[in-house]
C-alpha cells in the first residue's frame, strides 16, 4: 500500500465485517520520541486465541471468498520498515485493538495519505456505524464522532453531499492543524 490512510481502510474494513459497530481511530505523534501512533479500537466479535496467534500470516483470513488476508501482514511490514510496530488484542465477543507505530523521520515511514477522504469513504458506505477519529500531538487534540454530527445534524442524514464535504474539510483543517511541520507531507 502506498499510503497509511489505505492501510487504516482495510483494517477498518474487517472491523466492519466483524460487525462492530463502533470504531475509534487514534492518531498521535511524540515528537521527542519521533514516533507516529496509530490505532483502531472496534467492538466487534473479536477473534479467538487461536486465530489471533497466527493472523500475522497472510494465509490465515476469515473471508470465505478468497484464502489470503494481505492486510494485517502488509501494515505491520511497513511499520517495521519504519522502526515501528504492529500489535492486536482481541478478545471473542468483545472486539479487536489494532496498534500500529512508525519512526517520524524514517526514509521509510509511509506517508499520512489522505484520511479526510478515507474517513469520508467510510462515513458514506456505512453511515449506521459510529465512527470516531481522535487526533492528538501531544499538547493538542481534536476529535471527530459520526454519532454525535448525526444527533446536531437532526433529520438531514449524514450522507448527505455537504455534511460529507464538511466533514472532509474539518478532517483536512484537523490534520494541518495537528500535526502541520510534524507529518511534512500533509502541508502539501
Amino acid at each position: 500500500m502506498r499510503d497509511i490512510s489505505l492501510h487504516l481502510m482495510d483494517i477498518i474494513q474487517n472491523s466492519i465485517t466483524a460487525n462492530s459497530n463502533r470504531i475509534v481511530t487514534t492518531i498521535s505523534t511524540d515528537n521527542e520520541k519521533d514516533f507516529l501512533y496509530i490505532s483502531i479500537k472496534d467492538n466487534g466479535k473479536g477473534m479467538s486465541k487461536e486465530f489471533l496467534e497466527n493472523v500475522i500470516d497472510p494465509f490465515t483470513t476469515s473471508r470465505t471468498t478468497r484464502k489470503v488476508g494481505l492486510g494485517i501482514p502488509l501494515f505491520k511490514e511497513s511499520a517495521e520498515r519504519a522502526e515501528g510496530f504492529l500489535s492486536i488484542e482481541s478478545e471473542l465477543g468483545k472486539g479487536t485493538l489494532v496498534s500500529v507505530s512508525y519512526k517520524i523521520s524514517h526514509i521509510d515511514r509511509l506517508p499520512l495519505g489522505d484520511i479526510a477522504q478515507t474517513f469520508s469513504q467510510l462515513v458514506m458506505a456505512s453511515p449506521e456505524i459510529e465512527f470516531e477519529l481522535k487526533m492528538n500531538n501531544g499538547s493538542d487534540s481534536i476529535q471527530i464522532n459520526t454519532v454525535e454530527i448525526q444527533d446536531t445534524l437532526g433529520e438531514v442524514p449524514i450522507t448527505n453531499f455537504e455534511v460529507i464535504e464538511w466533514i472532509n474539510n474539518y478532517i483536512t483543517e484537523s490534520i494541518k492543524c495537528i500535526f502541520g511541520g510534524v507529518l511534512d507531507e500533509i502541508l502539501s
